[in-house]
């Protein structure tokens, strides 16, 4: 009897967001991640659909890290019918249930709010999922180790690897059959603030592998002096800084350069606030890993004083009255939701302002908007103008650039029997296919959204 696995892709495929993979064998059913689409209105439809599989069959869900485009989906799949464990090392479940619980409270948040307010085509408006959702989810999470292999049935085993990119995240090796699988998740920076370098895979059959920046090279500014002539200028001006941010590492990673440029008397002791919820429970992950990341404890500790971490709704607006000139790091990263928006709309029609992006910005959200130049910006059903100073640092990103993703493969030693290309745009897809191409003359394929392949085995 032939024997085969079929691979489903049913996120991050011809797009960066939504990440969800399912190999379906004889012996069990895998889902790599499962994550929520962002981004574009046609894909945050999708979330509203279930998924186009037999969600009650999967056997197990393996995570490569916490963050909501890899995560945030799966109290729906526990809607649809999903029964079995969720699997991940301790950090990335711990940022997991973060996200998750984050999430449902803003999904619940805003539902209520376009109810009350009456601007959502739906009556009544629903959250995508409930607080309640979200702790049933957690009850199913369960810890596994890095670099050891766990069998998971006769045939299958998988492991952890360490991958950067953000605390806990790993890419994902599984055995089938001797047949191996992997799953890159997001790759990291070589060279990052706060993590060590990215493991590589040293052997791939079927490899699975994000390009996100497969057509790009990080800039090589030094981030400490864009950000040190962004912090003056803004004192200069008597104007805020609103740095829109992700709160896993980003956050932190800004938190410890705006820590170190004031110990280098680089800046003066400008205010800094922290208005994120799901980052000060980040950095209580921080506190709790110390192995995960490359901060030792009394830096952190030194940069968690020196910033004002906000706890309350209350404090954020005694934020914007303020009249000091100061800096806020606020979620969400691309300007989707969050308590930055509540800055943004008092503050972006003021020349004053500077918004500095600091990520990937995915298309068809407002930090893209925000980034191509547009004049107005619309949130809470009303249009804002755009009169603040708009810039942003590529090289934040928590994300391996072109050289970076070349160099994670270079130490695999056999010649893969297939490359996907995953979680990219097109043009960044397009463009990593053909350097990987060129440079090695593997097999390379694009799949799309609801792609199925059968690979033998």
């Amino acid at each position: 009897m032939e024997k085969f696995a079929k691979i489903n892709f049913l996120g991050a495929a011809g797009v960066v967001t939504g990440s969800k993979f399912l190999i379906e064998t004889s012996e069990k059913n895998i889902l790599i991640d499962c994550g929520m689409f962002q981004g574009l209105k046609e894909l945050r439809k999708l979330n509203w659909e279930d998924l186009p599989i037999d969600v009650a069959a999967i056997d197990v869900v393996l995570l490569t890290h916490g963050h909501l485009d890899h995560v945030g989906y799966l109290p729906r799949l526990l809607k649809q019918g999903f029964k079995g464990k969720i699997k991940g090392t301790a950090p990335t479940l711990a940022i997991a249930e973060i996200i998750l619980k984050d999430s449902a409270k803003i999904h619940e948040e805003e539902a209520n709010k376009a109810n009350k307010e009456k601007y959502s085509k739906h009556n009544p408006a629903l959250p995508f999922y409930t607080i309640k959702d979200s702790e049933n989810t957690i009850k199913k999470f369960e810890i596994e180790l890095v670099d050891k292999w766990i069998q998971l049935s006769e045939h299958i085993s998988y492991r952890f690897q360490y991958n950067g990119h953000i605390i806990g995240a790993t890419f994902i090796e599984i055995e089938i059959n001797g047949k191996r699988f992997v799953f890159s998740g997001d790759i990291g920076r070589r060279n990052d603030y706060l993590l060590n370098a990215p493991k590589k895979p040293e052997w791939a059959d079927f490899l699975f592998m994000e390009s996100t920046y497969g057509n790009k090279i990080h800039p090589k500014e030094n981030v400490e002096d864009v950000l040190t002539e962004i912090v003056l200028e803004t004192l200069q001006k008597k104007g805020n800084l609103i740095i829109p941010s992700f709160a896993v590492e980003r956050l932190q990673t800004l938190m410890y350069i705006l820590w170190k440029l004031y110990q280098q008397n680089r800046i003066p002791n400008i205010p800094i606030f922290v208005d994120s919820p799901m980052g000060n429970n980040v950095l209580d992950v921080f506190k709790r890993f110390p192995k995960w990341h490359k901060l030792a404890m009394q830096d952190y500790d030194a940069m968690c004083n020196h910033v004002n971490i906000i706890q309350s709704y209350k404090e954020t607006w005694e934020t914007i009255d303020d009249k000091r000139s100061k800096i806020v790091i606020a979620g969400s990263g691309m300007v989707t939701g969050g308590r930055v928006l509540t800055y943004l709309q008092q503050l972006i029609d003021e020349p004053t302002t500077t918004v500095l992006l600091v990520g990937y910005q995915a298309e068809g959200t407002r930090g893209r908007q925000l980034l191509e130049g547009a004049h107005e910006i619309r949130f809470f059903g009303k249009y804002y103008p755009v009169k603040a100073t708009i810039k942003s640092i590529e090289s934040l990103s928590a994300h391996a650039d072109q050289q970076d993703l070349l160099d994670w493969v270079s130490d695999i030693k056999n010649v893969p029997e297939n490359i996907y290309l995953i979680h990219g745009e097109p043009t960044a897809l397009d463009a990593f296919r053909v350097k990987l191409k060129d440079k090695y003359n593997w097999n390379v394929t694009i799949p799309k959204l609801t792609d199925v392949e059968k690979v033998m085995l």
